[in-house]
């Protein structure tokens, strides 16, 4: 049985595919369901989504299909998670990263040499 939009032998109506990308999961889960529509993890083999955004605070990075596209009444929509414990590579810092210049690598005290005191180490002998 073919699952192409053009197969007439299903009987659930077309839905719009909503943009959930950059909403945290439990919204995304409710846009989703508002459309008709449920989350899946875009690996078959893999875990439930559910199970990937237990217990972390995953936001949608990517869906398949891209946003305005139709899909059959409770099809899934594929998203890819990423969990906000996680740097976000898209995101800019607020501040420029430390200077590389040498000057920031001197102390601005000098060292002091600490003598330490105590018995010599067993097994060496003393010169």
């Amino acid at each position: 049985m073919s699952d192409t939009l053009d197969d007439d032998r299903r009987a659930a109506d077309f839905v719009l595919v909503p943009d959930v990308v950059g909403e945290r999961f439990l919204k995304a889960r409710e846009i989703a369901g508002a459309a008709g529509l449920t989350l899946a993890n875009p690996d078959p083999d893999g875990p439930p989504i559910s199970e990937i955004a237990w217990r972390r605070n995953t936001t949608v990075q990517a869906q398949s299909p891209d946003p305005g596209s139709l899909l059959y009444r409770y099809d899934s929509l594929q998203v890819w998670l990423r969990s906000d414990l996680e740097p976000d590579m898209a995101r800019k810092p607020d501040s420029p990263p430390p200077s590389v210049d040498s000057a920031h690598a001197v102390p601005e005290v000098a060292p002091r040499l600490v003598e330490l005191a105590g018995e010599q180490p067993t097994g060496e002998a003393a010169e």
